[in-house]
């Protein structure tokens, strides 16, 4: 059935002929192909999972960080609801030390790409969830009302969190003013920074794949990073260089900021991830 997805979708947007089709790993949205073309060329098809169609904003977001950026991601040759045919690149995610210092260059450089206010002109997506961008001036309340409030409630309402822990994050959310202090500017991030999600080739990074992009505070990209190991203290020490990191990133407001994505994984996994956002939770005493 994806086969022949993928063959007519080439066909009928591409006008070119697919020879070949195997699974490929990775893809919270859609099932990931490498399609092989008839003249050799490879390319990377994702076709909806049944009711979920989200590919088009996936397409959307690769192709605002074509546009808009200086980052690499892969280009976008056909994008809809159903079926996304984008460039294939070649790397792996295993991060020489060159490679970690060309990340951090990539990524401040992305961070100097500035807006007026938090959000995005659309909402995007965070894997195949739902993350809400509306304008908004203050980062406090941005954070809080579209990324920890949001989150939480639609972990509990899938049964992933109980009442007891949503009130803690509501709780939690009523002192970020204080927790956060004077924010950095808006600033463009590509969202999900994780090492499956970067491509390199020796010392130099490929491409960034399944972004996740709004403008926010770049420091709760930096807490993602460190969140999952993406890329350890070359990378760091390179971006700090660039984009001086204030003082009280790693102690404090690296762990505030990490709590949305710990969020997202207790709603795909529950798990031990639930029981991180609760050593969260219990470190700022609510």
């Amino acid at each position: 059935m994806a086969e022949r997805i993928v063959a007519e979708g080439i066909e009928t947007h591409l006008g070119k002929r697919l020879l070949s089709v195997r699974p490929l790993g990775g893809g919270c949205i859609g099932e990931v192909y490498r399609a092989e073309l008839a003249d050799g060329t490879p390319l990377v098809a994702k076709v909806d999972r049944e009711g979920e169609s989200h590919l088009e904003r996936e397409a959307y977001m690769l192709q605002y960080l074509r546009e808009n950026s200086d980052l690499p991601v892969p280009e976008v040759f056909h994008g809809s609801e159903t079926l996304l045919l984008m460039e294939f690149v070649e790397g792996d995610s295993r991060f020489s030390e060159g490679a970690e210092h060309h990340a951090a260059e990539l990524l401040a450089g992305l961070h100097g790409i500035t807006s007026d206010r938090y959000g995005h002109e659309r909402d995007t997506l965070i894997g195949n969830l739902e993350q809400p961008n509306p304008w908004t001036e203050s980062w406090t309340g941005f954070f809080r009302d579209h990324r920890l409030l949001y989150l939480a409630n639609v972990a509990h309402g899938a049964g992933r969190l109980t009442v007891e822990d949503l009130r803690r994050v509501e709780r939690l959310a009523g002192r970020l003013d204080d927790l956060i202090g004077v924010p950095n500017p808006p600033a463009l991030i590509h969202g999900d920074v994780w090492s499956a999600n970067v491509l390199a080739k020796g010392d130099r990074i490929t491409a960034f794949l399944d972004p996740a992009i709004y403008h926010a505070d770049p420091e709760i990209e930096l807490s993602f990073i460190s969140l999952f190991n993406s890329f350890d203290g070359p990378f760091f020490e390179r971006y700090a260089e660039l984009r001086p990191i204030s003082e009280g990133f790693f102690e404090s407001r690296r762990d505030l900021y990490n709590l949305y994505p710990l969020l997202v994984h207790t709603y795909y996994f529950g798990g031990g991830y639930l029981g991180s956002v609760r050593s969260t939770l219990d470190r700022f005493g609510v």
